[in-house]
């Protein structure tokens, strides 16, 4: 069976070059070699092909049958190179890729908006597409390559399958939102004591799968008077005076102005640790890399601004 043909990308060059010019000393000049190494490559891609690719005349030289029939072929395969260096070119430069992001839910108040809006104000170029869920679904799906970077908090978080990388972008302090009409209002910050006769908006049935779960202990056990897993309903019912509730600090940007949001006291009030996860062991794209420094960098700046105003 014949082996098939060694063709350097070099080689060809040159000999396109040649028969551009229909000259060995202009394609030189044209490619910025020497003739002696213009002519090495194409006496090289002739011993390759077999045949001569050139008549070599007193004036210049003039393509053979071979050479004739090897220009569009030539052609053909520099342009495919050609265009996959100016692809791979605009990938490293940020012209062009795309970003699969993931978040849950209250992330996306405020910190991943804002982190999209800036990495698509300095990279236009690059598409970016979002997912909102639950931090066990986003893991999953980040293992199985449908997402490239996603935002997961609490214990799942820190209980992610070692195929994720965990990015620490910030730790979020929790905030209670009560009826303006509650005794608590007017106040900048409660102890968890404060509110254990108050009845609780939880998200789930079983307050151990709840936000309250971390705060099951020193005595307080939170009384759950309606259960409801969509924002805006658990606002609703806070605002009708029928309960309290927990409200992640990253979720305070969203909230409805009619709540009065106070801080919990940190002291024993554990922080939901934030992270941005990648998958471990692969390559990140450029556009990846640099989504992910937005999101540090939008962390950053959001952190600071709760801690000032909570």
């Amino acid at each position: 069976m014949p082996t098939p043909h060694d063709f350097s990308i070099g080689w060809l060059r040159s000999f396109l070059a040649v028969a551009d010019a229909e000259s060995f000393t202009a394609a030189a000049v044209a490619l910025g070699y020497t003739q002696s190494a213009v002519s090495r490559q194409v006496a090289a891609l002739e011993d390759e092909v077999g045949s001569p690719l050139f008549d070599r005349l007193p004036r210049g030289v003039r393509l053979t049958d071979a050479g004739r029939a090897l220009v569009p072929r030539a052609r053909a395969v520099l342009e495919q190179v050609d265009g996959a260096h100016r692809d791979l070119a605009a990938l490293r430069g940020l012209a062009s890729g795309r970003v699969r992001v993931g978040a849950f839910a209250t992330a996306g108040a405020a910190l991943v908006p804002r982190a999209v809006a800036a990495f698509g104000a300095a990279h236009p170029g690059i598409a970016v597409t979002l997912v909102e869920g639950l931090t066990p679904r986003l893991l999953a799906r980040l293992e199985a390559d449908e997402l490239d970077v996603v935002v997961v908090s609490g214990a799942a978080a820190d209980a992610a399958p070692p195929e994720a990388t965990l990015h620490h972008l910030l730790d979020e302090v929790m905030l209670v939102a009560l009826p303006p009409t509650h005794r608590l209002a007017g106040r900048h910050r409660v102890r968890l004591a404060e509110l254990a006769d108050d009845a609780w908006i939880a998200g789930g049935a079983r307050v151990e799968d709840s936000l309250l779960a971390p705060y099951i202990r020193d005595g307080f056990t939170p009384r759950t008077g309606f259960v409801a897993s969509d924002w805006i309903a658990k606002q609703g019912l806070v605002a009708a005076g029928l309960g309290v509730t927990l409200v992640p600090s990253l979720a305070a940007p969203a909230l409805r102005a009619d709540l009065a949001l106070v801080s919990l006291r940190r002291d024993g009030v554990p922080a939901r640790k934030v992270y941005a996860a990648t998958r471990r062991g692969v390559a990140p794209s450029a556009a990846g890399e640099a989504f992910l420094t937005e999101l540090r960098t939008t962390a950053k700046a959001l952190a600071r601004e709760i801690n000032e105003r909570y």
